[in-house]
Protein backbone atom coordinates (compact mmCIF):
# COMPACT_ATOMS: atom_id res chain seq x y z
CA UNK A 1 0.00 0.00 0.00
CA UNK A 2 2.48 2.38 0.93
CA UNK A 3 4.70 1.71 -1.93
CA UNK A 4 1.58 1.86 -4.06
CA UNK A 5 1.18 5.75 -2.84
CA UNK A 6 5.26 6.13 -3.37
CA UNK A 7 4.85 4.94 -6.45
CA UNK A 8 2.21 7.48 -7.25
CA UNK A 9 3.86 10.19 -5.87
CA UNK A 10 6.87 9.89 -8.10
CA UNK A 11 5.27 9.43 -11.13
CA UNK A 12 2.85 13.34 -11.29
CA UNK A 13 4.15 13.98 -14.34
CA UNK A 14 2.51 10.46 -16.14
CA UNK A 15 -0.25 10.53 -13.74
CA UNK A 16 -0.87 14.79 -13.50
CA UNK A 17 -3.01 15.01 -16.67
CA UNK A 18 -5.56 17.21 -14.92
CA UNK A 19 -8.84 18.67 -16.24
CA UNK A 20 -9.27 20.56 -19.53
CA UNK A 21 -9.37 23.87 -17.98
CA UNK A 22 -6.40 23.35 -15.81
CA UNK A 23 -4.59 21.71 -18.93
CA UNK A 24 -5.56 25.20 -20.90
CA UNK A 25 -4.54 27.08 -18.23
CA UNK A 26 -1.22 25.53 -17.96
CA UNK A 27 -0.80 25.79 -21.52
CA UNK A 28 -0.69 29.57 -21.36
CA UNK A 29 1.81 29.47 -18.62
CA UNK A 30 5.19 28.97 -18.90
CA UNK A 31 6.82 25.67 -17.96
CA UNK A 32 7.78 26.70 -13.74
CA UNK A 33 4.29 27.83 -13.26
CA UNK A 34 2.58 25.00 -15.32
CA UNK A 35 4.40 22.75 -12.75
CA UNK A 36 3.80 24.46 -9.90
CA UNK A 37 -0.04 24.18 -11.25
CA UNK A 38 0.62 20.32 -11.42
CA UNK A 39 2.41 19.95 -8.07
CA UNK A 40 -0.68 22.29 -6.31
CA UNK A 41 -3.05 19.49 -7.65
CA UNK A 42 -1.61 16.57 -6.37
CA UNK A 43 -0.96 18.38 -3.23
CA UNK A 44 -4.18 18.35 -2.87
CA UNK A 45 -4.99 14.98 -3.80
CA UNK A 46 -2.77 13.83 -1.05
CA UNK A 47 -5.06 13.83 1.66
CA UNK A 48 -8.06 12.70 0.29
CA UNK A 49 -5.98 9.54 -1.21
CA UNK A 50 -4.44 9.41 2.66
CA UNK A 51 -7.56 9.00 3.98
CA UNK A 52 -8.83 6.59 1.08
CA UNK A 53 -5.57 4.42 1.68
CA UNK A 54 -6.39 4.67 5.68
CA UNK A 55 -9.76 3.43 5.24
CA UNK A 56 -8.18 1.12 2.99
CA UNK A 57 -5.55 -0.85 5.29
CA UNK A 58 -8.04 -0.63 8.30
CA UNK A 59 -10.53 -2.24 6.42
CA UNK A 60 -8.43 -4.89 4.99
CA UNK A 61 -6.90 -5.75 8.39
CA UNK A 62 -10.23 -5.75 10.22
CA UNK A 63 -11.61 -8.65 7.38
CA UNK A 64 -7.75 -10.94 8.03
Amino acid sequence: MLAGLLVFSLSHTVLGQGCSICTKTASEMDSKSAKGLNGGILYLAMLPLGIMGTLGVVWWRSKR
